[in-house]
Formats: C-alpha cells, structure tokens, sequence
C-alpha cells in the first residue's frame, strides 16, 4: 500500500465554530498535501466492538442520548413560511415541526391529545392542524382551538390540552430539537455554525431506509480512504484519494475533500479564493446528522435509528436557484439537480458497501472493527458516544 503520512501535526481539537480554518487556510493545508503526498492523521487507532452495532440494549442507549440532546430535526427552509411542517419521527417518537403565525419554528409531538393519532405525516403547509380521525383542531401555537361536539366532553379542559410542545432552537439555518427536559438533557451550543445561507431554497426532500445500523451508515461519509478502491469511476477521477483535512469542534467533526479543481486556485490572488466547485465540507453535528457542501447547493442528512440493523435517512437539498416564469428549472437549479444526480451515484456505492458491511458484522469474523490514522473523525464519533454513553 503506498505510505501516507502526514506533515501536520493531529488535527486541532476546538471548542467553538469560530475556530474552525479559514477557506483560504484550508486550500493552503491541502495544497502542501498535494505537495507532499500526504493527509491529516489522527492520532491513535480506534478499535469499536462489533457488539455496539448489534446490541439493542447499546441501541436503546443511543436513542436516550438522541432524546437529551438537542439535535438538528430539518433545515430552517423545510418551514419558510406560515404554516409549512415537517412532520417525522426522531428516535422513535413522532415529531411535527411548523412555522407558527409569529414566525418562529415550534416543534410538538405529533399526537392528538383525543386518541393520540398523528395529524400529518411527511411535509406540507396548512393553515390549522386537524386530526383526522375526529377532526379535533390544533392552531399553528399548538393551542386546541375546536372539538367537533364539545358537549360529548363535560369537564374537558380545552386550555390544558393543546399538543405538546418539544424544546425547539433555530440556529444557523437549522431546527434543533431536544425531546427530554430533565435536568441532565443537554444544552445546544449557542455558537453552533451558521451552514446555510440567506439566498438559498428547498430543492428537494427525500426519504430512504438502509438496511444498517446508522453508525455504518455514517461511517461511510467521514473518511476518503476508500475514493479510489470504492469510487474508480465516479468520484476518484475528480477528487484525490486518501486526502482530507479533518478539524474537530465540540464533538463535532469537519473533513474537507478536495476536487482536482482546487489547482485552478494556485494562479489566483489568495484574496480571490473561493472553495465553491474545488472541495466538498462534510460536517458531522454529532452524533447523527451530516451537512455536506457541493457546488451551489448543501445536502442535510438526518439519520433516525430505528433497529440495530435498520436506519431512516432524511435528506433535505438546499441551493440557489429559481423557476422561470413557466415553473420549470432555471440553469442553476438545473445545475444543482444533475450534479446531486453524480452524487446519488457515488452514494449508491456507499450503500452497497453499508449493506455488505452490517452483514459482515453477523458473519461472527470479527469482535471488533479497526479505524486507522485515516479514519479519525470516526474514531471521535466512537469516542464521543463513549463518553456520552458509558
């Protein structure tokens, strides 16, 4: 195997968003790897028991942290005006996020307090949300506002039986949810990044499920060592293999991946610099979300586990660009839709070998998996659930 080593020291772990490297910084970190053959490393190998993948029990307990943490639910733009809603579950538990009438994003369990059934599923706007089963009404404040014949509940308080309300922050383009309220939930960074954009839009929503547990899942969008093995004919001709720049924030982790593009930039003035269309940002919002940056447009992933063996991919793309006058896609929109197209390829590819590697875990080979120099931002990711976890 050709030897990689790296020039810099272990990635700089830092507190805040405010520390994270410049653009110009990075292009600067990444041509000397380019120069020198070489990538970031981390700083020990990692090895996680395949029994953290299988085990309902570690499972359970990877749902209770989702629950006390504050963890992004959908961007901000899934709600960009009065009544929009995003209706889904969270670990397990069924949320409906919507823009209330005084423009602030209110998340509730999505359960009528009648007979407890969902009063939407999926995405949409409405004016009021009304059970469907008995037509009880919710205002967009989450308030019960009508009972078909009220008088069939003498003594039913109305006031004291709206939906029930999920701490909710909006922050940087992005709703953030924390399901429990106890004294040991944890509290949302303030100084989280702002990831996206004023001028951008909803493009698409999509909803998938793997058959793998989520941290294989994951796995599979913080590393670059496997580019040339894995993407031969789609992502290797265009990127380098083997090449990231990995910086840690909080337990959150940021790796950039370079285009071969990124020489154009060599010729340029630095103060002209700009990374859009010369490297992809993978940032991981731990533990279970990723926001990836592509030319003119961010993908935002939440991954839902469900089952040890089975996880719900919520993808959200956002990007500039407008329809024309006849509603069809304008050249940037267009641009943006055949470009996430190359990436669903090479995404087809990692799930091949998401699928191949849960099924590895049950051959029994293995006690446990082994994460290189490499693959540190995987390692953190393990590391932080440990400490989380226990």
């Amino acid at each position: 195997m050709e030897s990689r080593m790296s020039s810099q020291v272990t990635p700089t772990t830092i507190s805040n968003s405010s520390s994270l490297l410049r653009d110009a910084q990075v292009v600067l970190r990444i041509f000397d790897h380019i120069d020198n053959k070489t990538t970031d490393l981390g700083d020990t190998v990692w090895t996680e028991p395949v029994a953290n993948y299988i085990s309902q029990d570690r499972l359970d307990a990877e749902l209770d942290l989702i629950k006390r943490r504050f963890v992004v639910f959908c961007p901000s733009l899934a709600l960009a005006k009065t009544g929009d809603f995003v209706a889904r579950s969270s670990a397990g538990v069924p949320l409906i996020a919507v823009r209330a009438e005084d423009g602030t994003a209110k998340v509730f369990r999505n359960a009528c307090r009648h007979r407890g059934v969902k009063l939407a599923d999926g995405q949409g706007c409405k004016r009021a949300l009304v059970c469907p089963y008995h037509g009880w009404t919710y205002g967009l404040d989450g308030r019960l506002k009508n009972i078909p014949d009220e008088d069939g509940f003498p003594g039913f308080e109305s006031n004291d039986n709206g939906l029930v309300p999920v701490a909710c922050k909006e922050i940087g383009g992005l709703v953030y949810v924390r399901q429990d309220n106890s004294e040991a939930a944890t509290l949302v960074d303030d100084n989280i990044l702002g990831l996206i954009p004023d001028d951008f839009e909803l493009i698409e929503t999509t909803e998938t499920d793997v058959e793998a547990n989520w941290k294989i899942h994951l796995e599979s969008s913080l590393e670059g060592y496997h580019i040339r093995s894995l993407h031969t004919k789609t992502f290797y001709p265009r990127q380098y293999d083997n090449l990231t720049v990995v910086e840690a924030f909080g337990e959150n982790n940021r790796i950039a991946f370079p285009y071969q593009t990124i020489e154009k930039l060599r010729t340029k003035p630095r103060e002209n610099w700009s990374t859009n269309g010369c490297l992809t940002y993978v940032y991981h919002l731990f533990p279970n979300v990723v926001v990836s940056t592509f030319p003119n447009c961010i993908q935002v992933v939440a991954l839902e586990p469900l089952r040890p063996n089975k996880t719900r991919q919520h993808s959200y793309v956002l990007g500039r660009g407008t329809r024309d006058d006849d509603g069809k896609p304008d050249a940037m929109r267009q641009s943006i839709l055949e470009g996430q197209a190359f990436a669903k390829t090479g995404a087809v590819e990692d799930l091949s070998v998401v699928l191949s590697a849960q099924q590895g875990l049950n051959s029994g080979a293995n006690e446990h998996l082994t994460f290189g120099l490499f693959e540190s931002a995987i390692g953190r990711l393990h590391a932080c659930l440990r400490d989380e976890i226990g």
